[in-house]
């Protein structure tokens, strides 16, 4: 059962602090590519102990990799394949606390070792993925997890 304690509200508050700042970073701005860039770099800027934070777009039945902070990636994914191809065909966010024991994991990198992937969507569509690693183990929680999928909703009001 899920408790709330001090650390968990100072991170609540923290998301919705992000929240309110992605919503001020693109509000204005129309043109895709520049608000994932931005994207992805609040959230770098905003997220510790993460290796990689950055989009794929779907392409032509296959994602494709979009604005990133952090090493050089997979340029393409199937859908079906690894976590992020696996949140498309799900349509449903993926919380993996260990990403080498998830069956058919892409390893772009191999200092990852956790990872969420929520689904981007339009017209109830997957439009492309939110990736985030991390060095860690189960670096990802319940609140994370909420909060980036808010966080995705946020900017799916704008594409």
């Amino acid at each position: 059962m899920f408790e709330p304690t001090a650390y968990h509200a100072s991170k609540e508050k923290n998301y919705q602090l992000l929240i309110k700042q992605l919503e001020a970073l693109i509000e204005d701005e129309p043109d895709l590519i520049a608000n994932l860039s931005n994207c992805s770099a609040l959230l770098n800027q905003f997220l510790d102990d993460v290796n990689w934070v950055g989009y794929y777009l779907m392409k032509e039945d296959e994602l494709v990799l979009g604005p990133f902070q952090g090493l050089p990636a997979c340029v393409r994914i199937k859908v079906g394949s690894g976590v992020c191809g696996t949140a498309v065909s799900l349509k449903s966010t993926q919380r993996i606390e260990d990403v080498h024991a998830f069956p058919g994991h892409i390893a772009c990198d191999a200092n990852s070792k956790s990872e969420i992937v929520v689904p981007v969507m339009k017209d109830d569509q997957v439009i492309g993925v939110l990736d985030i690693d991390s060095p860690s183990l189960d670096r990802f929680d319940e609140i994370d997890q909420r909060y980036l999928e808010i966080f995705v909703q946020t900017l799916e009001k704008y594409i």
